[in-house]
């Protein structure tokens, strides 16, 4: 098995690439170049400095969603084509479920937080004993305030992982004292999470076809919003 992995969720781009049992590879760019400049060139190039072919690759995982609107599409576009050429599975994972997977704290709470303005986080809940992350909250676009109210109640250190760390952090560590604000490399959305949890449902005999994935945004987009209110009117 050979999964190449896409994470275009937010700023930075990155590309993974996992034999099924270990990581081999991972490309990440953080420079402010669009995702469709960067993505596919990433992947070649990694494909080529570990000696694969495009041909060798079995199946395709990509985060899809929450997270920007316009690098989610192009994220699921680049998956759903490349499985779509290839006649391969074509895995869709929570981009907030990859945060806290590429984390890989041993113990503790993951709370992925992402900008969605408006003073609100698209947000998740994940608990880790031993390593083993169980989920506690859905994803979900909640509001800082409301999330501050969970968070305060929790036994255990809460490490915050996404874009919208710094802001959940200075915003919420007066209320909720036990936030962990992890070192930067730590924080971004990785494909390095997409990569190990598109290995673990294909070692559970799950093959997604690319034809049902869709992008998750969670909410609708400003366009969409301002379309309602208008007809509201």
């Amino acid at each position: 098995m050979l999964i190449l992995a896409f994470e275009t969720s937010a700023k930075a781009a990155s590309v993974a690439l996992h034999d099924g049992s270990k990581l081999l590879g991972e490309a990440y760019q953080n420079t402010g170049m669009t995702h469709s400049q960067t993505l596919m060139v990433m992947a070649e190039d990694l494909l080529k400095q570990c000696g694969c072919t495009a041909q060798d690759v079995t199946a395709v995982a990509v985060a899809e969603g929450p997270g920007s609107f316009t690098g989610v599409r192009i994220g699921v576009a680049a998956a759903k084509g490349f499985a779509w050429g290839a006649g391969i599975p074509c895995y869709g994972i929570s981009t907030l479920e990859a945060m806290a997977e590429s984390l890989g704290i041993y113990a503790g709470y993951v709370c992925p937080v992402m900008d969605a303005r408006r003073a609100q986080v698209y947000n998740a809940l994940f608990y880790v004993n031993r390593g083993t992350l169980t989920r506690v909250a859905p994803d979900r676009a909640i509001a800082l305030a409301e999330l501050g109210a969970e968070l305060k109640n929790l036994p255990e250190p809460v490490f915050l992982v996404g874009d919208g760390s710094n802001l959940c952090y200075n915003t919420l560590l007066e209320e909720v004292p036990h936030l962990v604000l992890p070192p930067e490399h730590r924080s971004h959305q990785r494909a390095v999470g997409v990569a190990l949890l598109a290995a673990r449902q294909a070692r559970q005999g799950l093959a997604p076809d690319a034809g049902v994935l869709t992008p998750n945004y969670l909410r609708l987009s400003q366009a969409e919003r301002e379309k309602l209110e208008k007809q509201r009117r």
